[in-house]
């Protein structure tokens, strides 16, 4: 694996589908960005399977990304648009009797560009799920123009997966700076040939190897990358 460069922009976390990661891998990369000097924020644009609480709607993952951001950001801006059903986007905001659009979604990344040196922005589900008629996930990564790594869950079908995501994401112009394995099936067979296979065939290199939610395995995740003011 050898490293590569990110500037003070931000970056797009994608998984190949729900439930894989995605939050997981976003807060090592928020400590990692930290450690090199930079003030950091993580955001969640949208999240569905919110949960009722006294402050509002708030959603697990969101929460975890403002925990490992600099300075408490509202929860507004890390979150602006929360839906309580735990579907698809389009349908749990179709449930609530609203429909997702760019706005708010911009107006509240734009705070945070001001604010933070760099703002790492998790994906919600896979990269073309919808958000809208005609408004996907993706197109947030191709409206703000930042730089992908995008998080394989190793399970069967992981490499059918990954290199769809992957050639989607490319053909959406976005940068594809590399892929994290994360374990997310302990039975999995063959799975080290899995990764080596993915590592033969994924446009962009692997940049870590861990196992779900294992803090010991994650610290060194974001090693191979080299910060450029």
């Amino acid at each position: 694996m050898g490293p590569i460069t990110l500037g003070r922009d931000g970056i797009f976390v994608a998984g190949t589908d729900t439930g894989i990661g995605k939050t997981f891998v976003s807060c090592q990369l928020l400590a990692a960005l930290r450690q090199a000097g930079l003030r950091v924020c993580g955001m969640k644009p949208v999240a569905s399977g919110c949960e009722v609480t006294p402050d509002g709607l708030r959603n697990e993952d969101a929460l975890a990304l403002q925990a490992a951001s600099d300075d408490a950001p509202p929860y507004a801006l890390v979150n602006p648009v929360a839906m309580a059903q735990p579907w698809s986007p389009h349908l749990a905001a179709a449930a609530s009797g609203m429909r997702i659009t760019m706005h708010p979604l911009q107006a509240a990344y734009r705070q945070l560009r001001e604010r933070y040196d760099s703002v790492v922005v998790e994906g919600v589900g896979g990269w073309m799920v919808p958000l809208a008629p005609g408004f996907s996930a993706s197109d947030l990564a191709r409206e703000w123009q930042l730089p992908v790594i995008l998080v394989v869950g190793m399970r069967l079908g992981c490499i059918n997966h990954a290199l769809l995501t992957a050639r989607a994401i490319l053909a959406d112009g976005c940068p594809l700076l590399g892929w994290v394995a994360n374990r997310v099936d302990p039975r999995m067979e063959a799975l080290q040939a899995n990764i080596e296979t993915l590592g033969e065939l994924m446009p962009a290199p692997l940049l870590g190897d861990v196992g779900y939610a294992e803090p010991q395995g994650a610290r060194g995740l974001f090693g191979a990358i080299r910060y450029s003011p």
